[in-house]
């Protein structure tokens, strides 16, 4: 008996709804842009948020890395055509680091050059590193193609590199890199592997360019007899000298729980032997933290304002409704009359606007779902549509439809039947 009573005030608020479709597909948009903009800026903004933390991820999650800061230049050295300035990471700190430092796995130097790197009539200037072969295991750099440096390299002073995967697709566009001699300023090298891209399934890679900021590495003794710790930059009327033992330098922590330790421990032995602040302390971990507080943040301030777009809505089908029962005041009345209870009265205008929110929403999820899809496209933006996002925005819209549909159901219930007749 209940049960048919709720189907047909179903039935009723449906049938009372088609009688004036375009007030109740008006009606409807509200809801519907509020909750596909729930699903699309949550979707979005997970997108941005998972790249930014992989981008952390692949500095090593147990790494401290230490680097190499030029500092500013002092006023009182005047315009100097030629100049030699010394900073950074010294041989010394990784010394130190390697012999006093508790729970520490691995420790990898890093160089950077400033060279020229030409194969036939292409040159491009990436980031030439010179580093050891643990780089490629501290770092978790997969190999693309043949091999990666060796301690063999390393012994016999081999002029080898490894190219990044846009250097690679710049140098040789149509054939493998392997074996070819490129050269690299003034020394030819030997290709003996390339790697993959640093994103996964190599999206958002770099155009192939002359202005392709990618790598090449070559070995770190290798670099050290052939190029010296002077390199050498050529200014508009100046030439600029500069002499850094080391760019960088990765500390692997056997422990993830020691790795704020080490990152102290780094950054007290590095103020004590530097006087100028010409080095940074980057700890992975501290940055996938905070990372992963401002995405928090991040999806509260999205779903916040689109909420903001469900509660305009709501306001408007509570408009719609209030409305709606001063048309059917004489309508309420005849029912009344005829034996309705008041709850009659409210099922039926609350089954109305569930009807409206319950319709918006489940476009609204379509169109939610569509938005992201279409930004991946026209954008090249990456972007995660997480379960619970279009069962959060669903059940809002949901919700909204029965909370601003309260107060005008009540409104019709409590109308006076005689009052109720008269009205015209």
């Amino acid at each position: 008996m209940i049960r048919n009573q709720f189907l047909r005030s179903i039935r009723t608020g449906i049938n009372s709804l088609m009688l004036h479709k375009l007030r109740s597909m008006l009606t409807t948009l509200g809801v519907l842009f509020g909750t596909s903009s729930v699903i699309a800026m949550l979707a979005i903004g997970e997108g941005a948020s998972y790249q930014a933390q992989e981008q952390i991820k692949l500095l090593g999650s147990q790494n401290v890395i230490l680097r190499s800061v030029k500092p500013p230049d002092d006023p009182n050295q005047g315009n100097q055509q030629s100049r030699v300035l010394t900073y950074g990471v010294t041989d010394a700190d990784l010394e130190r680091i390697e012999q006093t430092f508790p729970g520490v796995r691995r420790v990898v130097p890093v160089r950077q050059l400033q060279q020229e790197v030409r194969y036939s009539d292409r040159t491009l200037n990436p980031r030439v590193l010179a580093t050891r072969p643990l780089y490629q295991d501290v770092t978790g750099r997969l190999v693309w193609e043949g091999r990666f440096l060796t301690e063999q390299d390393e012994l016999t002073l081999n002029n080898v590199c490894v190219l990044g995967t846009e250097v690679a697709r710049y140098l040789f566009p149509l054939e493998s890199a392997l074996g070819k001699r490129v050269k690299v300023g003034g020394n030819y090298f030997v290709v003996v592997g390339t790697l993959a891209p640093r994103m996964p399934g190599g999206e958002q890679q770099q155009p192939a360019g002359p202005e392709v900021t990618g790598e090449v590495f070559i070995p770190y003794e290798t670099a050290r007899k052939r190029y010296g710790k002077l390199q050498v930059k050529l200014r508009a009327g100046s030439r600029d000298m500069e002499e850094v033992d080391l760019h960088e330098v990765i500390v692997e922590v056997e422990h993830a729980e020691n790795v704020p330790l080490v990152a102290d421990a780094a950054r007290e032995m590095m103020d004590h032997f530097h006087r100028k602040r010409d080095y940074e302390v980057v700890v992975p971990l501290e940055l996938l933290a905070r990372a992963e507080e401002t995405k928090r943040i991040f999806n509260i301030v999205l779903g916040s304002i689109a909420g903001i777009s469900l509660l305009v809505g709501g306001i408007g089908i509570m408009n719609v409704m209030l409305a709606t029962v001063t048309e059917r005041t004489r309508e309420i009345g005849i029912r009344r009359a005829l034996g309705a209870k008041r709850r009659h009265i409210v099922t039926q205008f609350l089954v109305e606007t569930v009807c409206l929110s319950v319709g918006g929403g489940l476009m609204g999820v379509a169109l939610g779902l569509l938005i992201p899809w279409v930004v991946e496209v026209t954008a090249d933006m990456m972007t995660i549509v997480t379960p619970t996002a279009p069962v959060l925005a669903f059940g809002i819209s949901a919700g909204i439809g029965v909370l601003f549909g309260i107060y005008p159901a009540w409104r019709a219930a409590n109308m006076d039947p005689v009052e109720a007749l008269r009205h015209q």
